[in-house]
């Protein structure tokens, strides 16, 4: 074959039409993606296509788990860097049968990609410079479609901002928003924050949102970056959306970390809420958590969302009290003395048996004790302190006594 041919130089305006075309050339089912597997356009197909393939073009997108598989064995990280046509072999656990692919690239960017199921027949190497040859074709088609996608982009954030700062409070131009979005309000939602130690860069940008495009496990309503923040809408489904929401950011964080070696961050979720008038609430929540991650540090490291602040929302205001009240806290303060005299911890041991749920069992583990010698202990800080242990609010003043101390506050 010529090697001038190009059968693609003249081709239609229309994606789908360059899809049957790269197919009617190469005599295999096409899909064509954007970079965040999202699907652009597809040809026909025999009955003999594949599962993964179906579920593609009934989602319009790529299914995660096939996603997670193609970047497991190389397939998009190879995709990313390379302009030659990549061979996939068949992953059963995910139903995707044998496929070339190649990336579409301008300049140094990644616009998508062109994926050709091998059915019965391997592309020859006449076939995959051809294939080449259709990946360019595509390319100006791929620019258009990303340049109307940055101006819906630049409308969402102006009106995700009106909302995280409650300047658009009527309820009907909030549903207005949405409409002229072409988004559906969502019926439940949470605000979500990732803060990262250094400021987001456009590369780093382009890597966060290609996992909020490809992620299903909740619905990304919304998206904005602030210096260093990326800020959500996500709607959960509304069973156990909190579970499903927080799951989200354990799988955001794994990927993060094993894709592109994204380190360093922290995380938090605001309430949940179905009224889209409480979206500004949201977000003080979510920045809320953060202040008291980064306040408490170890202490509070585990919390991720603000209903599970508990006392932490308070304690800024207690030791704001104390300090108006020169009087110390007479039981914190014999156990002071005793640990510092006796060179002893006490006032640990009390703290972790109460965090404990005043568990001795789960508490002596925590402390790498004997369940006999935190007996001890607990019977010895009653002795110094008159301390009733089975009094719930002489064990939870003191416990807010110990986490003042120990914030310095």
């Amino acid at each position: 074959m010529d090697k001038s041919y190009d059968p693609f130089k003249y081709s239609s305006d229309s994606l789908e039409d360059v899809a049957e075309q790269i197919s009617d050339v190469l005599k295999c089912p096409i899909t064509i993606e954007d970079v965040n597997h999202r699907l652009l356009a597809y040809s026909t197909h025999s009955d003999s296509t594949d599962p993964a393939r179906i579920s593609t073009i009934i989602g319009r997108r790529v299914p995660e788990k096939v996603i997670h598989s193609l970047w497991k064995d190389g397939t998009i990280p190879a995709l990313l860097k390379s302009q030659e046509p990549i061979h996939v072999k068949n992953i059963k656990e995910v139903g995707l049968g044998n496929r070339v692919a190649i990336s579409i690239w301008k300049n140094n960017e990644v616009l998508g990609f062109i994926w050709a199921q091998e059915i019965n027949k391997s592309l020859t190497s006449n076939e995959l410079d051809l294939l080449k040859k259709a990946a360019n074709a595509v390319q100006n088609k791929l620019l258009y479609l990303q340049k109307g996608k940055m101006k819906k982009e630049e409308r969402e954030q102006e009106f995700f901002w009106k909302l995280l700062t409650g300047n658009t409070l009527r309820h009907d131009d909030m549903a207005d928003g949405f409409y002229q979005l072409n988004k559906t309000m969502p019926p439940i939602y949470s605000v979500v924050l990732f803060r990262f130690t250094k400021p987001i860069t456009e590369k780093m940008e382009k890597q966060l949102n290609y996992l909020l495009e490809t992620t299903q496990l909740v619905h990304i309503c919304l998206v904005t970056i602030d210096y260093n923040e990326l800020i959500l809408l996500v709607s959960p489904k509304e069973e156990q959306p909190l579970n499903q929401i927080k799951q989200f950011l354990r799988v955001m964080e794994k990927q993060m970390m094993q894709r592109y070696n994204i380190e360093h961050f922290a995380m938090s979720i605001g309430g949940i809420y179905s009224d889209i008038s409480s979206v500004h609430i949201a977000y003080k929540e979510a920045l809320a958590v953060l202040k008291v991650k980064e306040r408490y540090l170890s202490d509070a490291e585990h919390l991720m969302s603000f209903s599970e602040l508990g006392i932490y929302q308070y304690l800024d205001v207690l030791a704001e009290k104390r300090k108006h009240n020169r009087s110390p806290n007479y039981p914190l303060s014999q156990l002071e003395k005793y640990d510092n005299e006796h060179h002893s911890n006490l006032i640990e041991t009390l703290e972790t048996f109460i965090d404990s749920d005043s568990n001795v069992k789960t508490a002596a583990k925590q402390l790498n004790v004997h369940v006999n010698t935190l007996n001890y202990r607990l019977k010895r800080i009653q002795e110094i302190t008159g301390l009733d242990l089975k009094n719930v609010n002489e064990k939870f003043s003191i416990l807010l006594e110990i986490k003042i101390r120990n914030m310095g506050l």
